[in-house]
């Protein structure tokens, strides 16, 4: 699993609401103030202007910005230049090298939540200051004429699931961090603990939450169980022992099952 060192558990924050930042980023591993899709057109200017105020660590803070060519991406950028806010998600991103020239000098989280984004979801992995790419399922849908990303049980419908194995797979290889996108259905904990065992089993370095209730599930299902971080630990001591390929515990282990190991206790 790529590492990305803000997860694995993201939390957006309308960048209207600037009594929520402080309680957002204490209950998350870091906080995605929004300026795009949670803030009416009306609230914009006052959302920028709650994140000039922001007081909080840079280190632990996304911002999420309007996509590029729109008044709006500007204005937002204007606001980023006076904060100490350095990474930066930028909403429907589609052209790698328009996102290295307008936000040089950032860390950018690339959504990828249309279809021309998702097809070209490897050139934008390897843009320089990409370090990480997040899917989104429902905008994605809407640019393909489509009304739902999942069906009535809950599962992703199949064009949902290539794109986000496509998004997973060009950030794993280009060494970039990948995001599992949102769980819509707030109340079901349940799903959401299932999908996000899923997104860590399967290499999402973190997960993006928009309620502060669904934090404790997605840390959960990326903490390790105490007996695979103990097995790790053995495992890894007996490689130093071998040369290549060995028998434990009746397994034969070899170069991906140590890398699966040290994951784990990355995990840990």
């Amino acid at each position: 699993m790529t590492t990305f060192p803000m997860g694995p558990a993201l939390l957006f924050c309308p960048g209207d609401r600037p009594e929520r930042f402080g309680k957002a980023a204490e209950r998350a591993d870091a906080v995605i103030l929004d300026l795009e899709d949670a803030v009416a057109p009306r609230d914009k200017d006052a959302a920028r202007k709650n994140l000039i105020a922001a007081d909080l660590d840079p280190e632990r803070t996304i911002v999420r910005v309007n996509p590029l060519g729109t008044e709006d991406f500007e204005r937002d950028l204007a606001a980023l230049q006076q904060t100490p806010y350095r990474t930066v998600m930028l909403a429907k991103a589609e052209d790698g090298p328009a996102v290295a020239r307008a936000l040089a000098g950032f860390t950018v989280v690339a959504l990828l939540e249309t279809a021309l984004g998702v097809v070209r979801a490897a050139e934008i992995a390897s843009t320089e200051n990409v370090a990480a790419l997040m899917w989104g399922a429902e905008d994605l849908l809407a640019s393909l004429g489509g009304e739902s990303s999942r069906s009535q049980d809950g599962t992703y419908r199949s064009v949902a699931v290539q794109a986000r194995s496509t998004v997973l797979l060009a950030a794993g290889a280009f060494g970039k961090g990948a995001i599992d996108s949102i769980y819509g259905n707030i109340p079901d904990i349940e799903g959401l603990e299932a999908e996000a065992r899923d997104a860590v089993a399967s290499g999402f370095a973190a997960k993006a939450c928009i309620h502060p209730g669904q934090v404790a599930a997605v840390r959960a299902a990326y903490m390790p169980d105490p007996a695979d971080v103990t097995y790790a630990e053995q495992v890894l001591a007996e490689a130093k022992h071998h040369g290549g390929v060995f028998s434990f515990r009746g397994q034969m282990i070899d170069g991906p099952l140590l890398k699966q190991a040290e994951q784990t206790l990355r995990r840990a």
